[in-house]
């Protein structure tokens, strides 16, 4: 059957249009990826909004500027690292919660590669969370209560679990910032090392470090 005479052919006729939800997630997973590649500074409104197939206003209208959009970006991914944490420390001797803490970060950078470069990244001025540092902070407090059972344990104080704290999840973030690029030895191998440190001290450490746990990759 031919057309009707004006009618548009069907491959030009208009797309469904977004829902305002699936517009702002568009508007996310672009901004992610643009943040993570060039940085905040580098990355501007017109491009995240010519990506999408918007106009600038409608980034506006959903995120009010680019440092909004950026603020959302940060939190979920802070969220997402957080819980990948916390869902891991599932108990067991305290050497391996150690192994289960460098996984959690260790297999974040490795699924959320884009997420982890944000994170790494100087934050604007105006962004006071979303640090390198708060995120080190953020994450040292789901270990602190371990450290502190377990230095009561041993008769240590456990006031200072949570220097203690921050320096193992400090070294395991910083050494993963390296990993991110280089990416060998293997992830198993990075955590065996990480927590053959921590765990012995330079004092004691095992020549061929070996992890206790069920995960062996």
């Amino acid at each position: 059957m031919s057309p009707k005479p004006g009618a548009a052919p069907t491959s030009r006729r208009a797309r469904r249009r977004m829902t305002g939800k699936e517009r702002r997630e568009q508007l996310l997973d672009i901004g992610r990826s643009l943040f993570a590649e060039r940085g905040f500074e580098a990355t501007s409104v017109e491009e995240i909004a010519h990506k999408a197939g918007v106009s600038k206003p409608v980034v506006y209208e959903h995120f009010g500027g680019k440092e909004g959009l950026y603020a959302v970006v940060v939190d979920r991914e802070m969220r997402q690292l957080l819980d990948m944490v916390t869902g891991a420390l599932t108990g067991g001797h305290p050497r391996e919660l150690l192994e289960q803490a460098a996984f959690a970060l260790l297999d974040y950078i490795e699924q959320y590669t884009d997420g982890f470069r944000i994170l790494v990244r100087d934050s604007p001025v105006t962004q006071s969370t979303g640090t390198f540092a708060s995120l080190i902070s953020d994450i040292a407090t789901q270990v602190e209560d371990i450290l502190g059972r377990e230095f009561k344990m041993r008769g240590f104080d456990p006031k200072l679990s949570p220097l203690y704290a921050q320096a193992l999840v400090g070294m395991v973030a910083l050494t993963g910032q390296w990993w991110l690029n280089v990416r060998k030895p293997k992830k198993a191998e990075v955590a065996a090392h990480l927590v053959n440190l921590a765990w012995h001290g330079l004092h004691g450490m095992e020549q061929k470090p070996r992890l206790i746990g069920h995960r062996k990759s």
